[in-house]
């Protein structure tokens, strides 16, 4: 009995020192911290199951259950996006809410926001292939094997994912404090009311994407425009304006943002919002205010 427990404590210790790295793989083909980490729970229940001589590699097999995992939840993912109401986004890391994830995401550019959701335009299996092999150097022999195709096969998803990837990517990130000058600016536009103050912050060509998933209350289709943008703005604002103060700055998946817990006695929905910043101004708006992607935040009050 001893022998076996102290085995069993040697085989978690040994899952421990890949956990990290699997939950930023499962995280970034997913886009949900809790999908990724159900993931990695399931691939530590096969390796409790599995005889531990019988693997070699056991970073490369854990890679490849994960990744299986998160393809089968991409593939019916896939077919439920095809309703999903207005534009999708990832569930947010918020810091400090999320302490030990953010630890696991926060600071790498891919996993802004603004990246997850140019990723999250490709199929399932060209997420995998760019995923493991442009992000974490998995050779195409295994990505195939996750895919359950040839190599070449493997090779031909990365390269069609790299060339969508190159088309769409986002700006690079702001720096920090170019980010917070930004916010500041745009906080303090939304308080005095003012349209044109509000479309002087924004550039000209930027967009506002809302994820409501048909339940939260946010635009259901991208805004385009820093004029539309700022009309959107000041009608919620007539509306919800006496709230704004309730908004707290917070990291969101490493960029700056706001968090706002809601107030449904008065029909207001929790929101995450965070930007993408272009010479000084603002180019995009990203609103989370889906709340089966909240319910970590608001749940748990984490973000106080």
């Amino acid at each position: 009995m001893a022998r076996v427990s102290a085995d069993s404590t040697a085989l978690a210790a040994e899952f421990d020192l890949h956990r990290a790295r699997l939950v930023g793989i499962g995280y970034r083909l997913t886009g949900s911290l809790a999908d990724a980490e159900d993931a990695v729970q399931e691939a530590w229940l096969r390796l409790s199951g599995t005889d531990r001589a019988q693997i070699r590699d056991l970073g490369a097999w854990l890679t490849t259950v994960v990744s299986r995992l998160c393809l089968d939840r991409m593939r019916s993912a896939a077919v439920r996006r095809e309703q999903y109401v207005g534009p999708w986004l990832p569930e947010p890391v918020v810091d400090p809410a999320e302490a030990d994830p953010a630890e696991i995401v926060t600071g790498h550019d891919d996993l802004r926001i603004a990246a997850m959701r140019v990723l999250h335009l490709l199929s399932p299996d060209q997420r995998v292939a760019f995923v493991l092999h442009d992000g974490f150097d998995v050779p195409f022999a295994e990505i195939a094997e996750v895919l359950g195709c040839g190599v070449a096969t493997a090779r031909q998803h990365a390269s069609r994912a790299r060339r969508a990837m190159a088309d769409a990517e986002p700006p690079p990130r702001a720096p920090l404090p170019e980010q917070q000058r930004a916010l500041e600016e745009l906080v303090a536009a939304l308080a005095s009311g003012d349209v044109a103050a509000i479309a002087r912050v924004l550039h000209p060509d930027a967009v506002l994407y809302g994820d409501g998933g048909g339940k939260g209350r946010t635009s259901r289709r991208p805004v385009v425009g820093g004029d539309k943008i700022s009309r959107f703005a000041a009608g919620l604002l007539r509306k919800y304006g006496a709230l704004l103060t309730d908004a707290r700055p917070v990291l969101v998946n490493g960029d700056l943002g706001l968090f706002h817990p809601g107030a449904p006695e008065l029909g207001m929905d929790a929101h995450v919002l965070t930007i993408s910043v272009v010479d000084g101004r603002i180019a995009a708006l990203y609103d989370i205010a889906n709340p089966d992607k909240l319910a970590h935040l608001t749940e748990n009050r984490a973000v106080e």
